[in-house]
């Protein structure tokens, strides 16, 4: 039945589904020889920042709770870190992630002593994975002084 449906297409047809056939044969063997590297390249986009909450220490501080959310896949791609800068882009504080959570999604820490400039209302928080860097969702937060 495929032969039929073949031998009755026109040529143009015969050649598009031909270089889809080519294209799957091609992707399929990709995957086979990359293994799990190509998976995960592919599924572990970059690094989200999910949720924040900044509360006002006792010393004028401030301490951020910071939940990160990224598909880590093992130690060669893994959220690494996150920052707090203002929306100049100073950076006030910075919080690195030693090793993966791939069984730990999402995944909250904390930085404390965090000094920012009392004429700030705001700052952002953003991610950074090991393979993409900056790039995936940022949060705001408005300082409750």
């Amino acid at each position: 039945m495929f032969s039929r449906t073949i031998v009755s297409m026109t040529n143009a047809k015969k050649s598009d589904l031909l270089t889809l056939i080519i294209v799957a044969l091609f992707a399929f063997s990709a995957i086979a020889v990359s293994g799990a590297k190509m998976v995960s390249l592919a599924y572990a986009g970059e690094a989200d920042v999910v949720s924040v909450r900044a509360e006002r220490e006792s010393a004028g501080t401030w301490r951020f709770d910071v939940t990160v959310e990224h598909a880590d896949t093992g130690w060669d791609h893994y959220a690494d870190r996150w920052d707090v800068l203002s929306d100049k882009g100073e950076v006030f504080g910075e919080r690195v992630l030693l090793h993966p959570h791939v069984s730990e999604q999402p995944f909250t820490r904390s930085l404390r002593g965090l000094k920012i400039p009392e004429n700030l209302e705001s700052v952002a928080v953003r991610a950074h994975d090991s393979v993409h860097g900056l790039g995936g969702k940022e949060i705001t937060v408005v300082l409750d002084r």
